[in-house]
Protein backbone atom coordinates (compact mmCIF):
# COMPACT_ATOMS: atom_id res chain seq x y z
CA UNK A 1 0.00 0.00 0.00
CA UNK A 2 1.56 3.23 -1.15
CA UNK A 3 1.12 6.61 0.43
CA UNK A 4 1.96 10.01 -0.92
CA UNK A 5 4.86 11.38 1.09
CA UNK A 6 4.22 15.00 1.82
CA UNK A 7 2.94 17.34 4.50
CA UNK A 8 -0.78 17.18 5.07
CA UNK A 9 -2.47 20.36 6.22
CA UNK A 10 -6.24 20.02 5.89
CA UNK A 11 -8.44 23.11 5.99
CA UNK A 12 -11.42 22.72 8.29
CA UNK A 13 -13.96 25.48 8.18
CA UNK A 14 -17.02 23.44 9.19
CA UNK A 15 -17.77 20.05 10.67
CA UNK A 16 -18.58 18.59 7.26
CA UNK A 17 -15.27 19.83 5.90
CA UNK A 18 -13.48 18.26 8.85
CA UNK A 19 -15.04 14.86 8.24
CA UNK A 20 -14.32 15.17 4.51
CA UNK A 21 -10.70 16.01 5.27
CA UNK A 22 -10.48 13.03 7.64
CA UNK A 23 -11.92 10.70 5.00
CA UNK A 24 -9.53 12.08 2.40
CA UNK A 25 -6.53 11.54 4.66
CA UNK A 26 -7.70 7.99 5.42
CA UNK A 27 -7.90 7.30 1.68
CA UNK A 28 -4.36 8.62 1.29
CA UNK A 29 -3.32 6.04 3.87
CA UNK A 30 -5.09 3.34 1.83
CA UNK A 31 -8.40 2.80 3.58
CA UNK A 32 -12.02 3.69 2.89
CA UNK A 33 -14.23 5.05 5.66
CA UNK A 34 -16.23 2.14 7.14
CA UNK A 35 -16.70 3.19 10.76
CA UNK A 36 -18.98 5.99 11.92
CA UNK A 37 -16.91 9.15 12.48
CA UNK A 38 -18.75 10.91 15.31
CA UNK A 39 -16.28 11.18 18.19
CA UNK A 40 -15.13 14.62 19.38
CA UNK A 41 -11.88 15.50 21.14
CA UNK A 42 -13.69 15.18 24.49
CA UNK A 43 -15.04 11.75 23.54
CA UNK A 44 -11.57 10.56 22.48
CA UNK A 45 -10.12 11.78 25.78
CA UNK A 46 -12.97 10.18 27.73
CA UNK A 47 -12.45 6.69 26.32
CA UNK A 48 -8.68 6.78 26.90
CA UNK A 49 -8.90 8.39 30.33
CA UNK A 50 -11.42 5.70 31.33
CA UNK A 51 -8.98 2.98 30.25
CA UNK A 52 -6.11 4.48 32.25
CA UNK A 53 -8.63 4.94 35.12
CA UNK A 54 -6.58 5.88 38.18
CA UNK A 55 -9.40 4.59 40.39
CA UNK A 56 -8.97 1.18 38.77
CA UNK A 57 -5.20 0.93 38.64
CA UNK A 58 -4.35 2.53 41.98
CA UNK A 59 -7.15 0.89 43.95
CA UNK A 60 -6.36 -2.62 42.73
CA UNK A 61 -2.56 -2.29 43.15
CA UNK A 62 -2.47 -0.15 46.30
CA UNK A 63 -1.40 -3.21 48.30
CA UNK A 64 1.66 -3.51 46.07
CA UNK A 65 2.55 0.12 46.69
CA UNK A 66 2.21 -0.31 50.46
CA UNK A 67 4.29 -3.51 50.39
CA UNK A 68 7.22 -2.11 48.42
CA UNK A 69 8.23 1.19 49.98
CA UNK A 70 4.83 2.41 51.13
CA UNK A 71 4.14 6.16 51.15
CA UNK A 72 7.51 7.32 49.80
CA UNK A 73 7.40 4.99 46.79
CA UNK A 74 3.81 5.94 45.95
CA UNK A 75 3.97 9.69 46.61
CA UNK A 76 7.25 10.27 44.75
CA UNK A 77 7.21 7.32 42.37
CA UNK A 78 3.89 8.36 40.80
CA UNK A 79 5.06 11.74 39.39
CA UNK A 80 8.38 10.24 38.26
CA UNK A 81 6.66 7.44 36.34
CA UNK A 82 3.97 9.86 35.16
CA UNK A 83 6.39 12.34 33.60
CA UNK A 84 8.42 9.65 31.84
CA UNK A 85 5.22 8.02 30.59
CA UNK A 86 4.09 11.41 29.29
CA UNK A 87 7.22 11.47 27.10
CA UNK A 88 6.21 8.08 25.68
CA UNK A 89 2.74 9.51 25.06
CA UNK A 90 4.13 12.59 23.33
CA UNK A 91 6.18 10.43 20.97
CA UNK A 92 3.14 8.28 20.20
CA UNK A 93 0.96 11.35 19.69
CA UNK A 94 3.39 12.75 17.12
CA UNK A 95 3.25 9.52 15.09
CA UNK A 96 -0.53 9.28 15.55
CA UNK A 97 -0.91 12.71 13.98
CA UNK A 98 1.00 11.54 10.91
CA UNK A 99 -0.90 8.24 10.56
CA UNK A 100 -4.44 8.52 12.02
CA UNK A 101 -5.78 4.99 11.46
CA UNK A 102 -7.43 2.39 13.71
CA UNK A 103 -4.46 0.11 13.20
CA UNK A 104 -2.43 2.55 15.22
CA UNK A 105 0.87 1.14 16.39
CA UNK A 106 1.35 -1.68 13.89
CA UNK A 107 0.43 0.57 10.96
CA UNK A 108 2.96 3.12 12.21
CA UNK A 109 5.68 0.45 12.43
CA UNK A 110 4.98 -0.68 8.87
CA UNK A 111 5.23 2.85 7.50
CA UNK A 112 8.28 3.82 9.53
CA UNK A 113 10.37 0.77 8.62
CA UNK A 114 10.02 0.82 4.83
CA UNK A 115 9.02 -1.85 2.31
CA UNK A 116 11.70 -4.36 3.26
CA UNK A 117 11.10 -4.52 7.00
CA UNK A 118 7.55 -3.15 7.12
CA UNK A 119 5.66 -6.48 7.16
CA UNK A 120 7.83 -7.94 9.96
CA UNK A 121 7.67 -4.74 12.01
CA UNK A 122 3.88 -4.59 11.61
CA UNK A 123 3.54 -8.27 12.52
CA UNK A 124 5.60 -7.96 15.72
CA UNK A 125 4.01 -4.69 16.84
CA UNK A 126 0.47 -5.76 16.00
CA UNK A 127 0.55 -9.03 17.90
CA UNK A 128 2.23 -7.54 20.97
CA UNK A 129 -0.36 -4.77 20.88
CA UNK A 130 -3.47 -6.91 20.51
CA UNK A 131 -2.40 -9.63 22.98
CA UNK A 132 -1.38 -6.90 25.42
CA UNK A 133 -4.79 -5.28 25.05
CA UNK A 134 -6.59 -8.58 25.61
CA UNK A 135 -4.48 -9.09 28.74
CA UNK A 136 -5.46 -5.61 29.95
CA UNK A 137 -9.16 -6.41 29.58
CA UNK A 138 -8.63 -9.75 31.31
CA UNK A 139 -6.82 -8.09 34.21
CA UNK A 140 -9.29 -5.22 34.60
CA UNK A 141 -12.44 -7.34 34.57
CA UNK A 142 -10.88 -10.01 36.77
CA UNK A 143 -9.92 -7.34 39.32
CA UNK A 144 -13.55 -6.16 39.29
CA UNK A 145 -14.73 -9.72 39.92
CA UNK A 146 -12.31 -9.94 42.86
CA UNK A 147 -13.51 -6.59 44.23
CA UNK A 148 -17.13 -7.73 44.00
CA UNK A 149 -16.10 -10.83 45.97
CA UNK A 150 -14.52 -8.61 48.65
CA UNK A 151 -17.64 -6.42 48.77
CA UNK A 152 -19.74 -9.55 49.35
CA UNK A 153 -17.33 -10.61 52.11
CA UNK A 154 -17.53 -7.25 53.91
CA UNK A 155 -21.30 -6.96 53.41
CA UNK A 156 -21.80 -10.31 55.12
CA UNK A 157 -19.70 -9.45 58.17
CA UNK A 158 -16.08 -9.54 57.01
CA UNK A 159 -13.40 -12.16 57.50
CA UNK A 160 -13.65 -11.81 61.30
CA UNK A 161 -17.46 -11.81 61.41
CA UNK A 162 -18.25 -15.07 59.62
CA UNK A 163 -18.52 -13.27 56.29
CA UNK A 164 -18.89 -15.32 53.14
CA UNK A 165 -17.05 -15.06 49.85
CA UNK A 166 -17.04 -17.04 46.65
CA UNK A 167 -14.34 -19.45 45.54
CA UNK A 168 -12.33 -19.23 42.32
CA UNK A 169 -15.24 -20.62 40.29
CA UNK A 170 -17.55 -17.89 41.53
CA UNK A 171 -14.95 -15.25 40.65
CA UNK A 172 -14.51 -16.60 37.12
CA UNK A 173 -18.30 -16.70 36.73
CA UNK A 174 -18.58 -13.06 37.77
CA UNK A 175 -15.76 -12.24 35.38
CA UNK A 176 -17.60 -13.90 32.51
CA UNK A 177 -20.79 -11.98 33.32
CA UNK A 178 -18.91 -8.67 33.33
CA UNK A 179 -17.33 -9.42 29.94
CA UNK A 180 -20.74 -10.33 28.54
CA UNK A 181 -22.14 -6.94 29.62
CA UNK A 182 -19.13 -5.16 28.13
CA UNK A 183 -19.60 -6.92 24.81
CA UNK A 184 -23.30 -5.98 24.78
CA UNK A 185 -22.55 -2.32 25.46
CA UNK A 186 -19.83 -2.23 22.81
CA UNK A 187 -22.27 -3.63 20.25
CA UNK A 188 -24.26 -0.40 20.49
CA UNK A 189 -23.78 2.47 17.98
CA UNK A 190 -20.71 4.63 18.59
CA UNK A 191 -22.88 7.59 19.65
CA UNK A 192 -24.02 5.60 22.71
CA UNK A 193 -20.45 4.53 23.45
CA UNK A 194 -19.42 8.18 23.29
CA UNK A 195 -21.98 9.03 25.97
CA UNK A 196 -20.87 6.10 28.13
CA UNK A 197 -17.26 7.18 27.69
CA UNK A 198 -17.93 10.74 28.80
CA UNK A 199 -19.94 9.47 31.77
CA UNK A 200 -17.01 7.19 32.65
CA UNK A 201 -14.52 10.06 32.51
CA UNK A 202 -16.74 12.23 34.72
CA UNK A 203 -17.22 9.32 37.14
CA UNK A 204 -13.45 8.80 37.42
CA UNK A 205 -12.67 12.46 38.04
CA UNK A 206 -15.52 13.09 40.50
CA UNK A 207 -14.94 9.73 42.19
CA UNK A 208 -11.26 10.48 42.78
CA UNK A 209 -11.97 13.87 44.36
CA UNK A 210 -14.82 12.55 46.51
CA UNK A 211 -12.82 9.60 47.85
CA UNK A 212 -9.54 11.47 48.38
CA UNK A 213 -11.38 14.00 50.57
CA UNK A 214 -14.05 11.79 52.17
CA UNK A 215 -11.93 8.85 53.36
CA UNK A 216 -9.30 10.80 55.38
CA UNK A 217 -12.01 13.12 56.75
CA UNK A 218 -14.16 10.23 57.98
CA UNK A 219 -11.24 8.22 59.44
CA UNK A 220 -10.81 8.71 63.18
CA UNK A 221 -7.07 8.07 62.89
CA UNK A 222 -5.06 9.91 60.28
CA UNK A 223 -1.42 9.65 59.34
CA UNK A 224 0.80 12.68 59.83
CA UNK A 225 2.23 14.63 56.91
CA UNK A 226 5.66 13.37 57.97
CA UNK A 227 4.45 9.76 57.62
CA UNK A 228 2.87 10.36 54.21
CA UNK A 229 5.87 12.17 52.74
CA UNK A 230 8.82 10.48 54.47
CA UNK A 231 7.88 6.98 55.68
CA UNK A 232 9.59 4.21 53.72
CA UNK A 233 8.23 0.72 54.37
CA UNK A 234 10.89 -2.00 54.28
CA UNK A 235 8.80 -4.61 56.12
CA UNK A 236 7.50 -6.45 53.04
CA UNK A 237 7.81 -10.00 54.31
CA UNK A 238 9.24 -11.07 50.95
CA UNK A 239 12.92 -11.08 51.82
CA UNK A 240 13.63 -7.89 49.84
CA UNK A 241 15.73 -5.55 51.99
CA UNK A 242 17.64 -3.21 49.66
CA UNK A 243 15.86 0.18 49.65
CA UNK A 244 16.64 0.97 46.01
CA UNK A 245 15.36 -2.44 44.95
CA UNK A 246 12.21 -1.96 47.04
CA UNK A 247 11.62 1.48 45.49
CA UNK A 248 11.98 0.03 41.99
CA UNK A 249 9.44 -2.73 42.72
CA UNK A 250 7.06 -0.13 44.13
CA UNK A 251 7.15 1.80 40.86
CA UNK A 252 5.27 -1.03 39.19
CA UNK A 253 2.02 0.17 40.81
CA UNK A 254 2.30 3.48 38.99
CA UNK A 255 3.42 2.04 35.66
CA UNK A 256 0.69 -0.60 35.65
CA UNK A 257 -1.89 2.14 36.15
CA UNK A 258 -0.74 4.55 33.44
CA UNK A 259 -1.19 2.34 30.40
CA UNK A 260 -3.72 1.81 27.63
CA UNK A 261 -3.50 5.36 26.28
CA UNK A 262 -3.06 4.04 22.75
CA UNK A 263 -6.88 3.83 22.71
CA UNK A 264 -7.18 7.31 21.19
CA UNK A 265 -5.04 6.12 18.28
CA UNK A 266 -7.29 3.09 17.70
CA UNK A 267 -10.36 5.34 17.72
CA UNK A 268 -9.03 7.81 15.10
CA UNK A 269 -11.17 6.41 12.28
CA UNK A 270 -14.20 7.31 14.41
CA UNK A 271 -12.82 10.69 15.55
CA UNK A 272 -13.41 14.04 13.86
CA UNK A 273 -10.23 16.03 13.11
CA UNK A 274 -8.40 12.79 13.84
CA UNK A 275 -4.86 14.01 13.19
CA UNK A 276 -5.19 16.60 15.97
CA UNK A 277 -7.87 15.16 18.27
CA UNK A 278 -6.25 11.71 18.36
CA UNK A 279 -2.95 13.11 19.72
CA UNK A 280 -4.88 15.39 22.08
CA UNK A 281 -6.69 12.36 23.50
CA UNK A 282 -3.41 10.57 24.21
CA UNK A 283 -1.68 13.52 25.87
CA UNK A 284 -4.61 14.96 27.82
CA UNK A 285 -5.59 11.58 29.27
CA UNK A 286 -2.05 11.06 30.61
CA UNK A 287 -1.75 14.60 32.04
CA UNK A 288 -5.13 14.53 33.79
CA UNK A 289 -4.41 11.02 35.12
CA UNK A 290 -1.09 12.17 36.62
CA UNK A 291 -2.76 15.07 38.43
CA UNK A 292 -5.85 13.32 39.82
CA UNK A 293 -3.91 10.12 40.51
CA UNK A 294 -1.40 11.92 42.72
CA UNK A 295 -4.24 13.55 44.65
CA UNK A 296 -5.88 10.15 45.14
CA UNK A 297 -2.65 8.61 46.44
CA UNK A 298 -2.16 11.46 48.93
CA UNK A 299 -5.75 11.42 50.18
CA UNK A 300 -5.96 7.65 50.73
CA UNK A 301 -2.47 7.41 52.25
CA UNK A 302 -3.45 9.90 54.96
CA UNK A 303 -5.92 7.23 56.10
CA UNK A 304 -3.35 4.39 55.97
CA UNK A 305 -1.95 4.39 59.51
CA UNK A 306 -1.08 0.74 60.08
CA UNK A 307 0.53 -0.82 57.00
CA UNK A 308 1.16 -4.34 58.43
CA UNK A 309 -2.49 -4.64 59.50
CA UNK A 310 -3.83 -3.39 56.16
CA UNK A 311 -1.82 -6.08 54.38
CA UNK A 312 -2.69 -8.83 56.87
CA UNK A 313 -4.85 -11.52 55.27
CA UNK A 314 -6.68 -12.01 58.56
CA UNK A 315 -8.27 -8.54 58.50
CA UNK A 316 -11.93 -8.13 57.55
CA UNK A 317 -11.13 -7.50 53.86
CA UNK A 318 -8.78 -10.48 53.66
CA UNK A 319 -5.69 -8.32 53.09
CA UNK A 320 -7.25 -6.17 50.32
CA UNK A 321 -5.66 -2.94 51.56
CA UNK A 322 -7.83 -0.29 49.89
CA UNK A 323 -11.01 -2.12 50.93
CA UNK A 324 -9.84 -2.36 54.53
CA UNK A 325 -8.97 1.37 54.60
CA UNK A 326 -12.45 2.33 53.38
CA UNK A 327 -14.19 -0.14 55.68
CA UNK A 328 -12.22 0.85 58.79
CA UNK A 329 -12.66 4.59 58.17
CA UNK A 330 -16.45 4.33 58.44
CA UNK A 331 -16.56 1.56 61.03
CA UNK A 332 -14.28 3.46 63.42
CA UNK A 333 -16.45 6.58 63.26
CA UNK A 334 -19.97 5.23 62.85
CA UNK A 335 -19.70 1.68 64.16
CA UNK A 336 -20.61 0.33 60.74
CA UNK A 337 -18.55 -0.11 57.60
CA UNK A 338 -21.49 0.31 55.21
CA UNK A 339 -20.20 3.70 54.03
CA UNK A 340 -16.87 2.10 53.16
CA UNK A 341 -18.63 -0.61 51.16
CA UNK A 342 -20.50 2.08 49.21
CA UNK A 343 -17.17 3.79 48.49
CA UNK A 344 -15.86 0.47 47.16
CA UNK A 345 -18.92 0.45 44.91
CA UNK A 346 -17.76 3.78 43.48
CA UNK A 347 -14.41 2.17 42.66
CA UNK A 348 -16.21 -0.85 41.22
CA UNK A 349 -18.22 1.30 38.79
CA UNK A 350 -14.98 2.97 37.66
CA UNK A 351 -13.43 -0.46 37.02
CA UNK A 352 -16.53 -1.48 35.07
CA UNK A 353 -16.19 1.59 32.85
CA UNK A 354 -12.48 0.86 32.44
CA UNK A 355 -13.19 -2.66 31.21
CA UNK A 356 -15.91 -1.35 28.90
CA UNK A 357 -13.50 1.11 27.28
CA UNK A 358 -10.81 -1.57 27.07
CA UNK A 359 -13.11 -3.77 25.00
CA UNK A 360 -13.79 -0.76 22.76
CA UNK A 361 -10.07 -0.31 22.12
CA UNK A 362 -9.50 -4.09 21.74
CA UNK A 363 -12.20 -4.43 19.13
CA UNK A 364 -10.89 -1.54 17.00
CA UNK A 365 -7.41 -3.02 17.02
CA UNK A 366 -8.80 -6.46 16.10
CA UNK A 367 -10.91 -4.86 13.35
CA UNK A 368 -7.92 -3.06 11.83
CA UNK A 369 -5.51 -5.99 12.20
CA UNK A 370 -7.95 -8.40 10.56
CA UNK A 371 -8.71 -5.84 7.84
CA UNK A 372 -5.08 -6.28 6.82
CA UNK A 373 -5.39 -10.08 6.95
CA UNK A 374 -3.12 -10.65 9.97
CA UNK A 375 -5.54 -12.75 12.03
CA UNK A 376 -7.08 -16.18 11.44
CA UNK A 377 -10.55 -15.79 9.85
CA UNK A 378 -9.78 -12.12 9.21
CA UNK A 379 -12.67 -11.66 6.78
CA UNK A 380 -15.11 -12.44 9.59
CA UNK A 381 -13.54 -10.28 12.32
CA UNK A 382 -13.32 -7.05 10.32
CA UNK A 383 -17.00 -6.97 9.29
CA UNK A 384 -19.11 -4.09 10.56
CA UNK A 385 -22.85 -4.12 11.25
CA UNK A 386 -25.53 -1.67 10.09
CA UNK A 387 -24.48 0.78 12.81
CA UNK A 388 -20.90 0.72 11.46
CA UNK A 389 -19.65 -1.09 14.58
CA UNK A 390 -17.13 -4.01 14.29
CA UNK A 391 -19.40 -6.22 16.36
CA UNK A 392 -17.64 -9.51 15.52
CA UNK A 393 -14.34 -8.08 16.78
CA UNK A 394 -16.12 -6.90 19.94
CA UNK A 395 -17.29 -10.40 20.85
CA UNK A 396 -13.93 -11.90 19.85
CA UNK A 397 -12.18 -9.58 22.32
CA UNK A 398 -14.56 -10.55 25.12
CA UNK A 399 -14.17 -14.27 24.39
CA UNK A 400 -10.36 -14.18 24.26
CA UNK A 401 -10.22 -12.20 27.52
CA UNK A 402 -12.44 -14.77 29.22
CA UNK A 403 -10.28 -17.64 27.97
CA UNK A 404 -7.16 -15.93 29.28
CA UNK A 405 -8.78 -15.64 32.73
CA UNK A 406 -9.48 -19.40 32.82
CA UNK A 407 -5.80 -19.92 33.70
CA UNK A 408 -6.69 -18.63 37.19
CA UNK A 409 -8.59 -21.86 37.82
CA UNK A 410 -5.40 -23.85 37.46
CA UNK A 411 -2.83 -21.52 38.99
CA UNK A 412 -2.73 -17.89 40.06
CA UNK A 413 0.96 -17.96 39.19
CA UNK A 414 0.09 -18.80 35.58
CA UNK A 415 -2.67 -16.18 35.55
CA UNK A 416 -0.37 -13.45 36.90
CA UNK A 417 2.25 -14.36 34.29
CA UNK A 418 -0.36 -14.03 31.55
CA UNK A 419 -1.68 -10.65 32.68
CA UNK A 420 1.90 -9.37 33.04
CA UNK A 421 1.77 -9.16 29.25
CA UNK A 422 -0.78 -6.37 29.81
CA UNK A 423 2.01 -3.96 30.72
CA UNK A 424 5.18 -5.30 29.11
CA UNK A 425 3.48 -6.45 25.91
CA UNK A 426 1.76 -3.12 25.44
CA UNK A 427 4.86 -1.07 26.17
CA UNK A 428 6.92 -3.12 23.73
CA UNK A 429 4.25 -2.32 21.13
CA UNK A 430 4.46 1.36 22.15
CA UNK A 431 8.26 1.44 21.87
CA UNK A 432 8.70 -0.31 18.51
CA UNK A 433 7.23 2.44 16.28
CA UNK A 434 8.95 5.13 18.38
CA UNK A 435 12.28 3.31 17.94
CA UNK A 436 11.70 3.08 14.18
CA UNK A 437 10.78 6.77 14.08
CA UNK A 438 14.12 7.80 15.68
CA UNK A 439 16.25 5.33 13.66
CA UNK A 440 15.14 4.14 10.22
CA UNK A 441 12.77 7.09 9.66
CA UNK A 442 14.72 9.77 11.45
CA UNK A 443 15.21 11.80 8.28
CA UNK A 444 12.24 10.64 6.19
CA UNK A 445 9.45 10.99 8.79
CA UNK A 446 6.82 13.50 7.65
CA UNK A 447 5.01 14.90 10.71
CA UNK A 448 1.33 15.68 10.93
CA UNK A 449 -0.30 18.81 12.39
CA UNK A 450 0.82 17.80 15.90
CA UNK A 451 4.57 17.35 16.17
CA UNK A 452 7.46 17.86 18.58
CA UNK A 453 9.63 19.70 16.09
CA UNK A 454 13.35 19.42 16.73
CA UNK A 455 12.73 17.69 20.08
CA UNK A 456 10.99 14.71 18.49
CA UNK A 457 14.09 12.53 18.24
CA UNK A 458 15.32 13.36 21.77
CA UNK A 459 11.94 12.65 23.34
CA UNK A 460 11.71 9.47 21.27
CA UNK A 461 15.04 8.14 22.52
CA UNK A 462 14.15 8.88 26.15
CA UNK A 463 10.86 7.06 25.62
CA UNK A 464 12.55 3.97 24.17
CA UNK A 465 15.09 3.86 27.00
CA UNK A 466 12.34 4.18 29.61
CA UNK A 467 10.38 1.28 28.09
CA UNK A 468 13.56 -0.83 28.09
CA UNK A 469 14.09 0.10 31.74
CA UNK A 470 10.59 -0.81 32.93
CA UNK A 471 10.75 -4.06 30.96
CA UNK A 472 13.68 -5.00 33.21
CA UNK A 473 11.88 -3.71 36.32
CA UNK A 474 8.81 -5.83 35.62
CA UNK A 475 10.98 -8.91 35.21
CA UNK A 476 12.79 -8.65 38.55
CA UNK A 477 12.07 -11.19 41.32
CA UNK A 478 9.60 -9.76 43.86
CA UNK A 479 10.39 -12.21 46.66
CA UNK A 480 13.38 -14.14 48.03
CA UNK A 481 14.37 -16.91 48.19
CA UNK A 482 13.27 -17.66 44.66
CA UNK A 483 11.06 -20.74 44.37
CA UNK A 484 8.50 -22.03 41.89
CA UNK A 485 5.84 -20.06 43.79
CA UNK A 486 7.81 -16.81 44.12
CA UNK A 487 9.52 -16.73 40.71
CA UNK A 488 8.50 -13.77 38.55
CA UNK A 489 7.23 -15.44 35.38
CA UNK A 490 6.87 -12.18 33.45
CA UNK A 491 9.97 -12.73 31.27
CA UNK A 492 8.80 -16.30 30.62
CA UNK A 493 5.36 -15.12 29.50
CA UNK A 494 6.67 -12.25 27.36
CA UNK A 495 9.49 -14.39 25.97
CA UNK A 496 7.00 -17.14 25.14
CA UNK A 497 4.78 -14.65 23.32
CA UNK A 498 7.76 -13.29 21.38
CA UNK A 499 8.82 -16.83 20.43
CA UNK A 500 5.30 -17.70 19.23
CA UNK A 501 5.05 -14.50 17.17
CA UNK A 502 8.48 -15.01 15.56
CA UNK A 503 7.88 -18.70 14.83
CA UNK A 504 4.52 -17.90 13.25
CA UNK A 505 6.29 -15.34 11.06
CA UNK A 506 9.11 -17.67 10.01
CA UNK A 507 6.96 -20.71 9.36
CA UNK A 508 3.98 -19.11 7.62
CA UNK A 509 3.22 -15.42 7.90
CA UNK A 510 6.28 -14.18 6.00
CA UNK A 511 4.93 -15.86 2.88
CA UNK A 512 1.58 -14.05 2.86
CA UNK A 513 1.50 -11.12 5.30
CA UNK A 514 2.57 -7.96 3.49
CA UNK A 515 1.64 -5.43 6.14
CA UNK A 516 -1.20 -2.93 5.79
CA UNK A 517 -3.17 -3.45 2.57
CA UNK A 518 -5.60 -1.09 0.90
CA UNK A 519 -9.32 -1.83 0.98
CA UNK A 520 -10.13 0.80 -1.64
CA UNK A 521 -11.34 -0.52 -4.96
CA UNK A 522 -9.14 0.69 -7.76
Amino acid sequence: MEEERGPYHPIRDQEGDAISADDTRLKQLGYKQELSRKLSAIASFSVTFSIISVLTGLSTTYSMGLTYGGPVTMVYGWPIVGLLTLLVGLSMAEICSAYPTSGGLYFWSAKLSGKRWGPLAAWLTGWFNIVGQWAVTTSVDFSLAQLINVIILLSSGGRNGDGVSGDKYVVIGIHGGILFLHALINSLPISYLSLFGQLAAAWNIVGVFVLMILIPCVATERASAKFVFTHFNTDNGDGVNNKVYIFVLGLLMSQYTITGYDASAHMTEETKNADTNGPKGIISSIVVSIIVGWGYILGITFAATNIPYLLDETNDAGGYAIAEIFYLAFKSRYGSGVGGIICLGVVGVAIFFCGMSSVTSNSRMAYAFSRDGAMPFSSFWHKVNKHEVPVNAVWLSALVSFCMALTSLGSLVAFNAMVSIATIGLYIAYALPIFLRVTLSRKSFVPGPFNLGRYGVLVGWISVLWVATISVFFSLPVAYPITIETLNYTPVAVGGLLLAIVLAWILRARHWFKGPITNIDE
